[in-house]
């Protein structure tokens, strides 16, 4: 729905006026901020109650009935429908802006507000695109919107559009959310409930050097997004639920609305680094590109990174002592590298508390799944395994059981098979005997009566696990190997 494109200029609000109004009809509730991210401020400024009426942003969607008082608004959005956010500011601020330029720069983006998923949010967002290759998650209907100039969205920023705006002028952006709330829910029996996002916007202005990088003001509110028409129908349903209460119950509920006020929060954390934009009308605007990720020396921040070997020694295991650093080392070497930088600031510890469905909610079924096992240590049980003794020389065997009576026992050593094989017989024995694989020319079994019997790869597949053998290397000088007799 839109408001006044077709009005005239008296039917602008002024933002004090409006903002009050908003104010009085919640019954004098303050407007207070909403903290998003793991590392967000409590108290945004000192002048919080002036700086709260300085930007307002409202959203043209309804806000649901069915919400208890004292808690945040919810705004039930239509996937790909066109949204107006008006754009507004006080005259105060407009005298503070004039001496660094008149234009402004905005972000608009829809991120998640569960903060479980805010720590996926890239890996939940690229598993989208997979799923629905050439498209958006939001979009600027650039001939709806009005007063906005310059607007730029990123090929790689899916979630995000900027654009810069005159304060002085009326001003409007129109949104298109195009992922649904329940995308991202795991699929069970159906039913799921899908998950809320928010609409974030983050303004700046020019800074001395000619960047848009001074923070100014962000605000954002809560929505869920349906498919086409799934809103509208939700908004009839919590509006019957409600209107069949007692007078006394829908006391405890807040009233619906015909707009949304976005409520002021702390700015999202990679805001000054989404892009460089230039004043309005310069050439030297470019899009919005990721944030660099700067590990320190030895981390995983490239797939062909080389690892030390002492290092790689250090962190084959994972323990609660290992530091940042060798925790992103560990990752790489156990193929978790797409995660390094979403575990960028955890240590040893950090990993292990985390339980097999915050892992799983985190990195996605599958690498999860396969994170918590190699976190936890679950390795696979060997499809053989066979103990070997090498069988003392003649002669020297009673010398040395006269200096010492464990010389005269026969100290076994374990050898792991997985494929079953002759050859991987071969190459354990070699390596057991620190010569080299072709130095072996044959294997034998010793049998009944004393018989060798040529070992091959079926009679390796079929010993017991945990058999127990005697070897006798049988020295050929002719042909500078052995044959191995196993007992």
């Amino acid at each position: 729905m839109l408001y006044w494109h077709n009005q005239t200029e008296h039917y602008w609000p002024a933002q004090t006026e409006h903002y009050h109004q908003y104010v009085t009809a919640n019954g004098g509730r303050d407007m207070l901020p909403l903290p998003l991210f793991k590392h967000e401020d409590s108290a945004l400024s000192s002048d919080h109650e002036a700086s709260a009426i300085t930007f307002q942003y409202i959203l043209g969607a309804a806000t649901s009935p069915a919400v208890k008082l004292h808690e945040e608004t919810l705004t039930y959005l239509n996937q790909g429908q066109s949204y107006e956010i008006r754009m507004m500011c006080n005259q105060n601020m407009r005298g503070l802006l004039e001496p660094n330029g008149k234009m402004l720069k905005s972000t608009v983006r829809v991120v998640f507000h569960d903060r479980r998923l805010q720590y996926s949010e890239h890996q939940q967002f690229q598993g989208w695109k997979w799923n629905r290759p050439g498209d958006r998650l939001l979009d600027i209907d650039i001939p709806l919107s009005v007063g906005i100039v310059d607007p730029r969205i990123s090929p790689t920023l899916l979630n995000a559009a900027e654009f810069l705006w005159d304060p002085k002028k009326q001003t409007s952006v129109s949104i298109q959310v195009h992922c649904i709330s329940t995308e991202f829910t795991p699929r069970k029996n159906g039913g799921e409930k899908g998950v809320p996002f928010r609409i974030q916007i983050d303004t700046f202005k020019m800074n001395e050097n000619g960047d848009f990088t001074e923070h100014l003001h962000s605000a954002s509110c809560q929505v869920k997004v349906f498919k086409p028409k799934g809103a509208d129908r939700k908004l009839k349903t919590d509006k019957e639920k409600i209107e069949k209460r007692s007078p006394q119950e829908r006391s405890k509920y807040q009233p619906a609305y015909e707009t949304t006020v976005l409520t002021e929060c702390s700015p999202w954390p990679d805001t000054p680094s989404c892009s460089s934009i230039s004043p309005a009308g310069s050439p030297g605007y470019s899009p919005a590109s990721p944030i660099p990720f700067n590990l320190p020396e030895g981390s995983c921040s490239t797939p062909n990174h080389q690892v030390d070997g002492s290092v790689q020694s250090t962190v084959e295991h994972l323990s609660p002592t290992l530091t940042i650093q060798e925790t992103q080392q560990w990752l790489h070497l156990h193929r978790f590298t797409t995660f390094c930088k979403l575990f960028a600031n955890f240590s040893g510890a950090d990993l292990l508390k985390l339980s097999r469905d915050d892992i799983i909610q985190i990195c996605g079924a599958a690498d999860g799944i396969r994170l918590f096992n190699a976190l936890r240590l679950r390795s696979i049980r060997p499809r053989l395994t066979v103990y070997m003794c090498q069988e003392p020389q003649q002669g020297k065997e009673n010398k040395d059981s006269q200096d010492s009576p464990s010389a005269a026992m026969c100290v076994y050593k374990e050898i792991y098979l997985e494929d079953l094989t002759k050859a991987e017989l071969t190459n354990k024995l070699a390596a057991l005997f620190s010569i080299s694989p072709n130095q072996i020319l044959q294997i034998y079994r010793q049998g009944a009566a004393g018989i060798h019997i040529l070992v091959g790869d079926q009679m390796i597949q079929n010993l017991p696990d945990e058999s127990s053998f005697i070897i006798n290397s049988l020295k050929v000088d002719s042909l500078d190997g052995y044959y191995m007799i196993l007992k």
